[in-house]
């Protein structure tokens, strides 16, 4: 096999166009998705919440569990690769998305979606972290913040625009943003593999990683329906079951689906609790303010897209001062105050909204308060777990702190499902409450693990093995 050329390197500048593009993509998704939800459940005659939560929840669930193994085969076949051949898998499952004509197929093409995610996420930041010198690394990880918050920001008003047509263009517009970055992915960026070729990652673990974060999930969202009774007792059981099997599995497999000498480092295992429960709370809270505003407040599709706007951009606002103050201050700071921000939106929501309409009076200020909290604290994530790991190994690190997002997200939509229910027209305020409430509570927590890195420090860079820095070629 020939060696692959040589090519001048890339500025720091083009390698960071190129990864915003699927940065951009990847958050623009998951706030068209959501704003799409009733659109989608309506369109399906017969599905329940539950049913159609899967649409978020498959995805999410395939994305955390092979964020670590994309990672991982990254460094092993190169991260540009990996990265260029998640975009296409993205844009595939994309168009196949936008055709499915049933709840079932949807789903399906949606764990396509979510495999191509999984790709991109962990070998984008791989990628274009080692184009900046690391002094200047913190400040690229909030302009790559920003970007999501760019993409967030257009999510809803776009979302809601699409959605106003049919909800299949909210896919399609997917697939030639996804196939124009893979091609200039392979002509732009510099190829980065760890010369030491590590071992392929644990298929086995992988599996019960799935399984485990699966099996949850199925018993929160259809525990009410099913009463509560033995088969979410036993869904939880078995997913305990997986979980311990992960767990030694990854103790003595050579490339586990979760690195556990990882989880070791105080600053690490701290970033990746807060960014569990953090997205919890986030997650619940994109799907709550879409199904409210649609079912309680009776906006239309675009109308809520609108309305969710100012949150979003308030994030994008935050998110570069947030890499800054990270930079100077340590990221523990910063991210627990936005963390303490998101607890007063859900605090502000509870105490304000009622069934009436008051989106000046009531929500906005909410959506604005909590907007900037998610600015200040999604860097900090990053930028937490980052400063804990060697070069060679960014790729993989960022990929299991993702993973953990990822979990916390789906665990955060099937709690949501759950407590809310179905409940009468009386009730419905209190339900949305107790939502809120579980919102405020894991993001609570969230800032005290924040704050507990503040105290641990970053420490020296975790050193997983004795390997030396990735490759360019």
């Amino acid at each position: 096999m020939q060696p692959e050329p040589a090519r001048p390197a890339a500025s720091p500048g083009k390698v960071f166009a190129v990864v915003a593009v699927a940065v951009f993509l990847s958050i623009l998704d998951l706030f068209i998705v959501n704003i799409a939800f009733p659109a989608i459940r309506s369109d399906f005659a017969g599905s329940s919440l539950a049913d159609v939560s899967w649409v978020l929840n498959a995805y999410a669930i395939v994305f955390a569990a092979l964020l670590v193994p994309a990672g991982k085969i990254g460094d092993i076949v190169g991260r540009r690769r990996v990265f260029a051949a998640g975009l296409v898998t993205f844009g595939v499952g994309s168009a196949l998305c936008a055709a499915a004509p049933s709840l079932g197929l949807l789903v399906a093409a949606r764990v396509l979606q979510a495999a191509g995610a999984a790709a991109v996420t962990p070998t984008s930041l791989g990628l274009l972290l080692p184009s900046f010198p690391p002094e200047r690394r913190a400040v690229a990880i909030g302009g790559w913040a920003a970007i999501g918050g760019v993409g967030a920001a257009s999510g809803p008003p776009l979302g809601g625009l699409l959605t106003s047509i049919s909800w299949h263009w909210i896919f399609i517009v997917n697939v030639p943003l996804a196939l124009g970055a893979a091609i200039a992915a392979v002509r732009v960026l510099p190829e980065i593999r760890d010369p030491a070729r590590p071992r392929l990652p644990d298929a086995l673990g992988t599996l019960l990683l799935i399984a485990a974060v699966g099996l949850v999930t199925l018993g929160l969202v259809r525990g009410a329906h099913w009463h509560w009774d033995v088969r979410a007792d036993a869904c939880f059981a078995a997913a305990a079951a997986a979980t311990i099997g992960l767990w030694l599995r990854s103790r003595r497999h050579p490339a586990p689906a979760l690195e556990l000498s990882i989880l070791r480092v105080p600053a690490f295992a701290l970033s990746s609790l807060s960014a569990a429960l953090f997205f919890a709370a986030f997650s619940a809270m994109l799907l709550s303010n879409v199904i409210f505003l649609t079912s309680v407040w009776h906006y239309s599709a675009i109308t809520a897209g609108f309305a969710l706007t100012p949150g979003p951009l308030a994030a994008a606002a935050l998110a570069p001062v947030s890499g800054r103050l990270a930079a100077r201050y340590g990221p523990g700071l910063p991210g627990a105050l936005g963390a303490s921000l998101f607890v007063l939106s859900a605090l502000w929501w509870i105490w304000q909204i009622g069934t009436t309409p008051d989106y000046a009076g009531a929500f906005l200020p909410g959506m604005v308060v909590g907007g900037m909290g998610v600015g200040l604290v999604l860097p900090s994530f990053t930028v937490a777990a980052t400063a804990t790991l060697p070069a060679a190994r960014l790729a993989t690190g960022i990929g299991a702190q993702t993973m953990f997002r990822q979990i916390g997200g789906t665990l955060g939509v099937a709690t949501f499902v759950a407590i809310l229910g179905t409940p009468a027209t009386g009730d419905v305020l209190g339900a949305f409450d107790e939502t809120r409430a579980f919102m405020a509570i894991c993001a609570g927590v969230a800032a005290v693990a924040l704050v507990a890195i503040s105290r641990v420090g970053a420490g020296a860079p975790v050193a997983l093995s004795r390997r030396p820095a990735p490759a360019e070629s």
